[in-house]
């Protein structure tokens, strides 16, 4: 009978440069993801680190050769899409390598105050901060530019530039604006909601920014939702975008900057296929001849890239608890996690993630259902959630185990399951390793946060005398003492 490993060889151009297996167990990036369940157990989330850099190099070789293959005479300047994960790990890792930042909130700013007190942001770092502004959103904001960051507020409505009209004593604002795009045609609305809509643009300037000294529009912030795709729909709204853009900067000399944004795909299935450097190539082509059609010079262009930065970083590892053949034909492979909790956009969205079996690659394979432990019959990962069949080696539960792996999860899961916070059916979150490499390129593993344990969850519910407010240390403290309460009557008893 043929093996696990021989069906995805003969259905995927396999190894590839991120897996491989030896063994019979599988290689992530050339990680031994065995030695790291055996030494961490299971669940857990594991992040590599030296992906996050390899990913944007990458974007910056692309748009370096784009810009050289068509004499483009603008700049290009990598953001890191804060809100993709806000984790300090990432973050120290995205800023080795000489990038800025795009923010989405308030607490943002106090994230890039920190990564300042630590000498990781400079005050020349660019700080992109989009996002519909609350009041302490804009204060913080208006307190950075005032201390010499380098910050530029992309405005988003109409009235949020008179938060900074008398709180900005800085000789020189800097402003972005947000334009409201169009939405695709199958969406539920037709405009998005963020943003200011074109017909608003001129008049923004022409009565708020122009008239004040100390204002000044440097760009305009581009995004869809779809991300950077070759699809009439994105070329149509990029273009109308540049056209607004040539129309503004012929009566305004101060603006020079686009901003793209992100939306630039990952690896979901091993079917993936995307020419990135030929869609670089485009953007910047159709940027310049526009640009060169109306005689305005071409813009100095940012990007914001999020899950193209951190999304191929991440995964996932659960061991298979149980075996359970329903209505005789259903086979569940039972995890010892959630996907809901854990992996939210695998059942929210229906995001697809690549997923393979971590070890027993020679044994022979079947067709499985993936079942999580929340009691939500919506806790599952099957074909339907999957870009293809799911198929898992056959194991005798008595005298093996079988572990599976879910990749390029990096992005946005831990933000959207609330991460630390209480999950359904109080599914603890699981332990989070960090795997980097030294100065000798040799690997290197370490825990960056144990599985969440009940004290936690209790303090956070206000359970068994924690209260608000509470350190993690003082509700455990508090719990021991409650046990020893405990002890000493049963002894009086």
């Amino acid at each position: 009978m043929k093996t696990y490993y021989d069906l995805i060889d003969q259905t995927f151009e396999f190894p590839t440069r991120e897996f491989n297996v030896e063994k019979n167990e599988l290689m992530f990036n050339n990680v031994p993801l065995m030695d790291i369940v055996k030494q961490y157990g299971t669940p857990l989330k594991l992040t590599y680190l030296p992906k996050i850099t390899e990913h944007i190099e990458h974007a910056k070789l692309l748009f370096r050769n784009a810009m050289k293959r068509y004499n483009y005479k603008g700049n290009y300047t990598y953001c890191y899409c804060t809100k993709s994960s806000h984790f300090r790990f990432v973050l120290e890792e995205v800023l080795k390598n000489n990038v800025h930042l795009e923010t989405s909130s308030a607490y943002d700013i106090q994230i890039v105050r920190e990564l300042h007190k630590m000498d990781r942001v400079s005050k020349q770092t660019y700080i992109i901060a989009n996002g519909y502004k609350r009041p302490l959103y804009t204060q913080y904001l208006s307190e950075m530019i005032n201390e010499g960051f380098n910050v530029i507020p992309v405005l988003d409505n109409l009235k949020e530039i008179e938060a900074y009209e008398n709180t900005i004593t800085a000789d020189t604002v800097n402003f972005g604006i947000r334009i409201a795009t169009d939405e695709e045609p199958n969406f539920a609305f037709y405009t998005s909601r963020l943003g200011i809509r074109y017909s608003d643009v001129n008049e923004l300037y022409r009565s708020k920014i122009q008239p004040n000294e100390k204002f000044k529009l440097k760009m305009l912030h581009f995004f869809i939702n779809t991300g950077i795709k070759d699809s009439a729909y994105y070329w149509s709204e990029l273009s109308r975008f540049m056209y607004k853009y040539c129309e503004l900067r012929k009566i305004c000399p101060d603006l020079d900057s686009i901003d793209i944004g992100g939306g630039m795909p990952i690896q979901t299935s091993f079917q993936f296929t995307y020419d990135y450097q030929a869609m670089i190539d485009q953007i910047v082509e159709s940027i310049q001849w526009i640009c060169n059609k109306s005689n305005v010079p071409v813009p100095h262009i940012f990007t914001e890239f999020g899950s193209y930065t951190v999304g191929e970083s991440g995964a996932v590892i659960y061991k298979v608890i149980d075996q359970k053949l329903q209505n005789d034909k259903e086979l569940w492979y039972m995890i010892d996690g959630s996907f809901i909790t854990q992996l939210p956009d695998s059942w929210g969205l229906g995001q697809k993630y690549i997923m393979l079996s971590v070890n027993n690659w020679d044994n022979p394979y079947q067709k499985v259902n993936l079942g999580g432990l929340t009691c939500d019959s919506h806790d599952f990962y099957n074909t339907e959630a999957h870009s293809a069949d799911l198929y898992l080696p056959i194991f005798d539960q008595e005298a093996e185990d079988q572990y599976i792996g879910l990749f390029h999860t990096g992005a946005y899961q831990e933000s959207l399951g609330g991460y630390g916070g209480i999950q359904h059916c109080l599914i603890p979150a699981p332990q989070h390793v960090i795997v980097d490499k030294d100065e000798e390129g040799n690997l290197r593993t370490r825990l960056f946060a144990p599985e969440q344990n009940s004290e936690v969850m209790l303090k956070i519910l206000g359970y068994g005398g924690a209260e608000p407010g509470m350190t993690e240390l003082e509700a455990t403290e508090a719990a021991e003492e409650r046990e020893e309460e405990a002890e000493l009557v049963k002894e009086e008893n």
